[in-house]
C-alpha cells in the first residue's frame, strides 16, 4: 500500500499501521528504536498514535530495506540524506502550504463543523 492510500485520518494506532505498512507491530517498534525520525506520540493509555507523515517515512523505510536491500544502517543513511535535501529544498521555495497541509487543514475544518453541529444539537 502507498502513501496514496492512506486513510485521511489525523492518528493511527500501532494496529492499523501494521496493516497499512504490511509488517507486524514487533517491527514497528524495532524501527522506532533503530529511526530517530520516527517517534508517534503516546496517548494517556500509552498506546502509540502515529500520523500520516509517521506512516509515510514508514512505507519510505520498508521500501528501502525490502524492496531496494538497504540495510538499517544504509537506511538510516538515506533517510538523513533526504531529509538534509528536503529542508535545502524548503528554504530555496516560497512558503506556501504544501498539498499534505491543505488535506489536512480541510479534514481539520470537517471534523470542527462536525463537533460545532454535535454541540449545537446537544448531542455527544
Amino acid at each position: 500500500m502507498g502513501a496514496d492510500r492512506i486513510p485521511d485520518k489525523l492518528f493511527f494506532r500501532i494496529g492499523e499501521v501494521s496493516e497499512i505498512v504490511d509488517v507486524k507491530p514487533y517491527v514497528l517498534r524495532y524501527w522506532e528504536s533503530e529511526f530517530d525520525l520516527i517517534a508517534p506520540e503516546k496517548s494517556n493509555s500509552r498506546q502509540r498514535l502515529y500520523q500520516r507523515k509517521d506512516l509515510e517515512l514508514l512505507l519510505e523505510i520498508k521500501r528501502l530495506l525490502y524492496d531496494e536491500g538497504f540495510t538499517i544502517a544504509g537506511a538510516r543513511k538515506k533517510l538523513k540524506q533526504l531529509s538534509s535535501k528536503n529542508r535545502k529544498n524548503r528554504h530555496s521555495q516560497p512558503a506556501a502550504a504544501s498539498q499534505g497541509d491543505s488535506k489536512l487543514l480541510a479534514l481539520m475544518q470537517r471534523e470542527l463543523q462536525q463537533i460545532k453541529e454535535m454541540l449545537r444539537t446537544g448531542q455527544s
